[in-house]
């Protein structure tokens, strides 16, 4: 029998059995089709789940979406995304970016909807390079790195180290999460060492001011 995903279905289901319903979802589900990623991400509560169904969750939604599911994170809501980031607990966001695979999805995610959601009008002209050294990773040196570089109010993103970051942010993924969906801010997280940062303070702290920070 199929499944009901019909939006009054799903708001039914508790945050639990919504992972376990996505579990035994297969991509080639005819029903799929009318399952929404946003409804998906108005009805999750990490609040309501251990961690490794949170992980699970995301897991899950990267799977179904790989084999043709319209369910890829890239297409949730930007309030819905900061709210389930907010509401996730560290441990659930450690255990989200444990298995190298995922860790890398929400990750180049997270900085893609930092590409997308850039305000050209906060930046100045010139080039500025601001890197992110992302701990926990299973690639050498232990780090997962990130470039942001803003050169003449436009922005790029790489997987790599480049030359002259004005400022180095070395932080958990969990506190990456944080920072870049407002639940947290650069200058606060520093004062309680939860990031390490080479080079300009001010600019690492304001940096986040040049990004339309979604409210959950």
């Amino acid at each position: 029998m199929p499944e009901d995903l019909s939006e009054a279905a799903i708001g039914k289901l508790s945050s639990k059995e919504l992972v376990a319903l996505l579990k035994r979802l297969q991509p080639d589900d005819p029903s799929i089709a009318k399952l929404d990623i946003d409804v998906i991400g108005r009805n999750i509560d990490p609040k309501k789940l251990g961690n490794d169904e949170f992980a699970a969750l995301l897991d899950n939604l990267g799977r179904l979406a790989d084999g043709g599911a319209n369910l890829d994170l890239s297409k949730m809501d930007a309030r819905n995304f900061a709210k389930i980031i907010a509401r996730a607990s560290d441990d659930q966001l450690k255990a989200a970016t444990a298995e190298p695979r995922l860790r890398a999805r929400v990750l180049d995610e997270l900085f893609r909807r930092m590409s997308a959601h850039f305000l050209p009008e906060h930046a100045r002209d010139g080039r500025v390079v601001m890197q992110f050294r992302v701990s926990g990773s299973t690639a050498p040196g232990g780090h997962d790195d990130y470039a942001v570089t803003i050169e003449d109010r436009t922005v790029s993103v790489a997987n790599e180290l480049v030359e002259h970051a004005k400022s180095t942010i070395t932080l958990s993924s969990p506190s990456l999460l944080k920072l870049a969906t407002g639940n947290a801010g650069a200058k606060m997280m520093f004062v309680r060492g939860k990031v390490k940062i080479a080079g300009s303070l001010g600019f690492a702290a304001g940096f986040m001011k040049m990004f339309e920070i979604p409210k959950a």
